[in-house]
């Protein structure tokens, strides 16, 4: 069906569905935090002002219109693409990974979030729990976190022995490289934010209870061992940045600026153009002048509480 100006109700209609979609995004920015007035304002003191709302979402959908223009030409083209963010606590990971996978389809661009290995992944190859969610062609995985846990929590809190930690540095540059060489498309972001920004951070998910959730006791020993977490990182960086998976930094203070310049920046290194597609039509509906809808029992109903 096609619409043409003079339909005021179809066009009322449009502008409902589109600020609709826009909504969807504006949820992800905002919560009611029982936050201390006090905090609020220490808060607002201390981070520098942000992108306007309405330069920060313009920007997102274009960036995530491209973004669906990539998942496409992965799809089509059968490419394998793997994007590892790693960071402090609180850094602002999981943030962009929200904004990325927010209007792709999940058959193709999925999260990978691990919880702490079981009895049985402890006994294997260390990275062999990573391997089985790596991309089938004409996919992309975004690892929340990745097998550099052993260079980080894992050598920080003491879950790795440091001869462990050691063959991990040795042997993860040649297993990027094996990646590489087998066609996945290896990218790794590094969300950094300053001592203070993460002490607020934790601060705000301590007062709103939509956040709390995301505090756990390894979070709140971070915060304890911020400069152990330090040492790890810049040796990571000094023994895992190879030519062929090269680290990229992010900084996270600014959590829209970092949102934006991390999407930007991972669409301008994959060459990815323009795939055919088919002409679609939505078919005309077929009535039976002899079907009666069946009436169903109400109890069968969701409530109309709004």
């Amino acid at each position: 069906m096609a619409f043409d100006d003079s339909d005021t109700d179809a066009m009322d209609w449009l502008r409902a569905e589109l600020t609709d979609e826009i909504d969807e995004g504006y949820e992800l920015e905002i919560s009611e935090p029982g936050l201390s007035l006090a905090l609020r304002r220490i808060y607002k003191h201390k981070r520098p002002p942000t992108i306007d709302r309405h330069s920060y979402f313009k920007a997102l959908l274009s960036l995530q219109a491209e973004l669906i223009k990539l998942q496409d030409w992965v799809s089509y083209t059968g490419e394998k693409v793997v994007v590892l963010f790693e960071g402090r606590d609180a850094a602002g990971k999981g943030g962009v990974i929200k904004r990325i996978t927010q209007r792709l389809n999940p058959r193709v661009c999925r999260v990978v979030a691990l919880s702490k290995p079981t009895e049985r992944e402890l006994s294997q190859w260390y990275f062999q729990r990573y391997v089985s969610h790596l991309p089938s062609g004409g996919e992309i995985v975004l690892f929340d976190r990745s097998w550099y846990n052993r260079s980080g929590v894992d050598r920080v809190m003491g879950f790795a022995s440091e001869e462990q930690v050691e063959q991990f540095f040795l042997d993860v540059p040649e297993f990027e490289r094996m990646l590489v060489r087998s066609g996945i498309r290896l990218v790794k972001y590094w969300f950094s934010v300053t001592d203070e920004e993460q002490q607020l951070r934790f601060l705000m998910r301590i007062h709103d209870p939509l956040k709390q959730w995301k505090l756990s006791p390894m979070d709140l020993q971070s915060r304890v061992r911020w400069e152990d977490y330090t040492k790890a990182k810049e040796e990571t960086f000094k023994r895992t940045n190879i030519p062929e998976a090269p680290w990229y930094i992010v900084k996270g203070n600014d959590k829209k600026r970092a949102r934006l310049n991390c999407i930007h920046h991972l669409l301008q290194l994959i060459p990815y153009e323009p795939v055919p597609h088919e002409e679609i039509e939505l078919p005309d509906r077929i009535f039976n002048p002899d079907y009666e809808r069946a009436m169903l029992p109400p109890e069968l109903y969701v409530p109309e509480h709004y």
